[in-house]
């Protein structure tokens, strides 16, 4: 699912930043797809912590593969050996089921999660071990549907930029502010186009 500000932000950012205008017009009918899923969006993220898109999508399928559906349940009945064998490390295997852990204990939380505003969810689930704010960041941008997430401790996005501003690595964090007040309210989107200019595969959490 499309984020509901998608449209209105192209616009915005098109007006606003003529480097980010040539991105945008180069995938002209992609979007950022929204997962709904908060348990499965959350794996994703830790599937995807430090490694290429292409093996993330990798391990998701064949993760995916083992049930028909999966929950917090489901994973706390897989055993280690069948989560191994989708190449997920050891340290992946105890972030996840410590989600698993988390959604089963917090039902409350996880059922009023899309009512509840950005930082009040990035301290909930930075309780959790194994999830940072690089993690939040990625709940928030592809599953909460916030608009504004500039993650900036992400490399992908940042090789982004000093691509496609020329600036040296590693991008200063006064350039990273320009950037940030320029895209407001829709870095989310930004962040989204900059990731597409790099990667054959749109990323997806």
């Amino acid at each position: 699912m499309k984020p509901k500000y998608w449209n209105k932000g192209k616009f915005y950012l098109s007006n606003k930043d003529k480097v980010l205008k040539k991105i945008i017009d180069q995938f002209p009918n992609q979007s950022l797809q929204l997962n709904n899923n908060s348990f499965q969006a959350l794996i994703n993220s830790i599937i995807g912590q430090q490694i290429s898109v292409s093996a993330a999508n990798s391990m998701k399928k064949k993760l995916f593969a083992l049930k028909r559906n999966i929950t917090p349940r489901t994973i706390k009945n897989t055993n280690k050996t069948s989560l191994r064998k989708c190449g997920l490390s050891k340290q992946k295997i105890l972030y996840i089921n410590n989600i698993a852990d988390f959604f089963l204990i917090n039902k409350e939380f996880v059922n009023q999660m899309h009512k509840i505003d950005d930082q009040e969810i990035r301290n909930k689930l930075i309780e959790i071990k194994g999830i940072g704010n690089w993690t939040v960041d990625m709940f928030l941008l592809f599953t909460h549907g916030s608009s504004n997430i500039f993650p900036s401790g992400d490399l992908g996005f940042i090789k982004a930029i000093s691509k496609h501003y020329k600036k040296d690595m590693p991008v200063n964090d006064k350039f990273l502010s320009t950037l940030f007040k320029r895209w407001s309210p829709y870095s989310s989107m930004a962040t989204w186009y900059l990731w597409r200019s790099l990667d054959p595969i749109p990323v997806s959490y």
